[in-house]
């Protein structure tokens, strides 16, 4: 098997991340976006390259720059 062939599973595992992230902010106001990244990103084993794209886009600085 390439890495090609694990390309759409990536997909499908980092739009399952995505909305557990956003489950996880509405079930748990008082965590901070960072943990609510760093439990997304184990419970998914996400690799480097997926959680650093999650923290670049996710994060609470992000999020504070933006609004």
């Amino acid at each position: 098997m390439s890495v090609k062939d694990s390309r759409p599973l990536s997909r499908d595992k980092m739009k399952k991340a995505v909305q557990a992230f956003s489950e996880l902010l509405s079930a748990f106001p008082d965590k901070s976006r960072s943990e609510v990244l760093q439990i997304i990103e184990l419970k998914f084993d996400l690799s480097p390259l997926e959680c650093d794209f999650l923290n670049k886009n996710f994060s609470d600085e992000k999020c504070s720059a933006g609004g």
